[in-house]
Order: structure tokens, then sequence, then C-alpha cells
């Protein structure tokens, strides 16, 4: 990685737009927390589907993973914590079933 403590403009160019940047390295960041908690919640439902055969529940969980994710990627303020609710039922379900 380049040593920018020593560049002028903090490493940025006059060219660049440092806001636009931080922007979208802040949203990419969000898109791969949230898809990473989906990602476990699809893991989860195969988990329910193969270890308790409960494969309506899983494929519910799936479909309700998928709605979480995009409902916390449009709300920045609900963010992960959609998503996680999710694979925290599903967890739920393969504990008890």
């Amino acid at each position: 990685m380049a040593d920018t403590k020593h560049a002028p403009y903090a490493g940025y160019s006059p060219d660049m737009d440092a806001r636009s940047h931080e922007a979208t390295y802040h949203g990419f960041l969000r898109f791969v927390e949230i898809g990473s908690v989906v990602v476990i919640c699809h893991v989860l439902a195969l988990a329910v589907g193969g270890v308790r055969h409960a494969w309506l529940t899983a494929i519910f969980g799936v479909i309700l993973s998928l709605a979480a994710g995009a409902v916390g990627a449009m709300s920045p303020s609900i963010g992960v914590k959609a998503p996680a609710g999710v694979a925290i039922l599903l967890l739920l379900a393969l504990v008890l079933y």
C-alpha cells in the first residue's frame, strides 16, 4: 500500500473527490456486512433443512433473509439488524426443532 502520510492533500490529488470516494467505501462496507449476514442465514437455513428435515422452514428462512437484506440495504438505520434477526430465528429453529 502506498505511503500517504507524506503525500500532499492527504493522499488525494486535487482532481479526486475525496468525499465521493469515502462515501463509496462506506457503502461497500455496508454491502459486505449485510451480504455476509444474508449468506450466514442461507447456511443456517441449509442446516435447518439438512439436520432437522424442515425444508419448508429452510425455504421460508431463505426468502425472509433475502427480504430482510433488501430492507437493511434500503434503510441505513436498520442495516445489518434485519438479516441478523432472521439469523437468530434460524438458529433457534435449528436448536429447538
